[in-house]
């Protein structure tokens, strides 16, 4: 039986270790992270949502607090219109975050950016424009668009002098998706150097509806590389969702895939941004604990934990400080659901809203616990202290576990 060390992922004459760590915001996939999957060969991501937040934390910038002071006056108003971000702040923020992960880079493997759509920030187009000029100007490896369709992203970066030497691709769903993607990219006669194929069993948000269940990722993989073959396009394919463990990586490699995504295992990894309280909390999550629901603002399905304290919680819209979805009229469907609940209990100081939730202020508080279908079987993967909590894993070892493990084992890091 093959191991995934057995393929390799090639870009060109460059061969990588065909696994890839998938971009997980905000700041849960770190630099930290994103430095070991480039060491050992592979391809990590950082994420690019909330970077001016991320910037604040890490390299102490004061984005989020001059925002909000600017905008203190509106704190109480409905309309958020006038809460515009800084372009030269998102700028900033996303050349130094970028810059500094790719000065700290070792090895041969590859860092990425995770550049998601439906990031609106008020201003979908233009704070788009930015984020994307700016990691390429700050040299990062390459670019992976999420979360919508990005049909005018290519277009925004084609005067970038990286434009065609940067790895560009981007994650898609569904064949239907992709032939949008590159009916568009088309015309610039720049074709994706990648295709993430994203299953219906990812972590966090869906491209699919609440009938996700139907979906099977080898049938939409065999789908897209049938349609790539028609049309004599040599572009690599990398599966994503529910790979967990090397065996599951190897079928999609055997089928064609050039590579796969990981992402559920590296939660627990110590290089990883989710505070250690919280992945005891994936440790200790069960199969009926994974739930997909409507709560996230973007629109689009996400799967988390049932106990995620994001469900069901009523704080007050912050898009004074953050505002990263809010839409090109200043709107969010998380202030709508937030008002409407208000009207309806005048007299109540505290409230729950469990129709939508404010996912900027709660991923930025590490507390929107999303992740992929199979976060249930995290306890199977190390040992249980006496202590009743679960030790702490180390990104190389889930890497080289996915890397070289045969006949669905998975091995157990040294008992600390």
């Amino acid at each position: 039986m093959k191991c995934v060390d057995d393929f390799r992922l090639r870009f060109g004459n460059r061969e990588l270790v065909p696994i890839v760590i998938g971009g997980m915001g905000v700041d849960i996939s770190t630099a930290e992270l994103a430095l070991e999957a480039a060491r050992l060969g592979g391809i990590g991501h950082i994420s690019d949502a909330m970077l001016p937040t991320v910037t604040d934390r890490r390299y102490k910038t004061k984005f989020v607090s001059d925002k909000q002071k600017q905008y203190k006056l509106n704190i109480k108003q409905a309309d958020k219109s006038i809460v515009q971000f800084d372009l030269a702040q998102v700028a900033e923020a996303t050349r130094l975050h970028v810059s500094k992960t790719m000065e700290a880079k070792r090895g041969e493997g590859m860092i990425f950016v995770n550049c998601m759509e439906k990031l609106t920030m008020n201003s979908p187009r233009e704070t788009l424009r930015v984020r994307l000029n700016e990691a390429l100007d700050a040299g990062i490896d390459g670019i992976t668009l999420s979360a919508g369709l990005h049909l005018g992203s290519f277009e925004m970066m084609k005067d970038n002098r990286r434009f065609r030497d940067a790895k560009l691709g981007i994650i898609v769903s569904s064949l239907r998706a992709l032939i949008l993607f590159l009916r568009k990219t088309s015309r610039l006669d720049r074709l994706p150097d990648f295709i993430v194929v994203e299953g219906p069993l990812a972590g966090g948000h869906l491209g699919f509806g609440m009938d996700w269940a139907k979906y099977d990722l080898h049938t939409i993989i065999a789908e897209i590389l049938a349609h790539l073959k028609a049309e004599q396009l040599d572009i690599p394919v990398i599966a994503a969702g529910g790979i967990f463990t090397g065996t599951d990586a190897v079928g999609f490699l055997e089928q064609g895939s050039a590579a796969v995504q990981v992402a559920t295992r590296f939660t627990v990894a110590k290089e990883c941004g989710i505070p250690e309280k919280v992945q005891q909390e994936y440790f200790k999550a069960t199969e009926d604990q994974m739930v997909v629901n409507t709560t996230s603002p973007t629109g689009y399905p996400m799967r988390m934990i049932s106990t995620s304290p994001s469900i069901g919680s009523g704080i007050m819209p912050n898009c004074e400080a953050y505002g990263y979805l809010l839409d090109g009229n200043g709107c969010c469907a998380y202030i709508d659901a937030y008002n409407k609940v208000v009207a309806e209990n005048p007299d109540e100081k505290k409230i729950a809203v469990y129709e939508k939730t404010c996912l900027c202020t709660h991923m930025r508080n590490y507390d929107c616990w999303t992740c992929g279908h199979y976060t249930y079987r995290l306890k199977d993967t190390t040992h249980r202290n006496e202590d009743g909590t679960y030790q702490i894993l180390s990104a190389e070892h889930i890497f080289r576990d996915y890397q070289f493990s045969r006949d669905n084992q998975v091995a157990l890091p040294p008992k600390k």
